[in-house]
């Protein structure tokens, strides 16, 4: 991906939405929710604190994370689908 991130902001990969409720029910396409994690493919340096110091990130490339409903930028790029939140948008890691 050509696409980097600045400051404290992250490139999200959204997982995509269940097809199928746990209880075995087809869920169809207009009754679909946004997913709300994903995984991280891009992280900006960092954002610069009120000393002028660099605070890095948490997240890094690679992790899986929750975020809000209605966090972020969509962006579509080469087809796909991602989001371009802030790390303050991130609820926790997925361990």
């Amino acid at each position: 991906m050509n696409l980097v991130p600045l400051q404290d902001r992250v490139i999200v990969k959204p997982a995509p939405p269940e097809e199928v409720t746990k209880g075995g029910i087809i869920i169809p396409d207009t009754a679909k929710e946004k997913p709300m994690q994903g995984e991280v493919v891009a992280v900006g340096p960092g954002k610069m604190g009120e000393d002028g110091k660099l605070i890095p990130m948490t997240v890094k490339v690679g992790d899986r994370i929750l975020y809000g409903k209605y966090s972020g930028t969509e962006v579509e790029i080469n087809g796909e689908q991602y989001l371009i939140m802030r790390e303050s948008d991130i609820f926790a890691i997925i361990k």
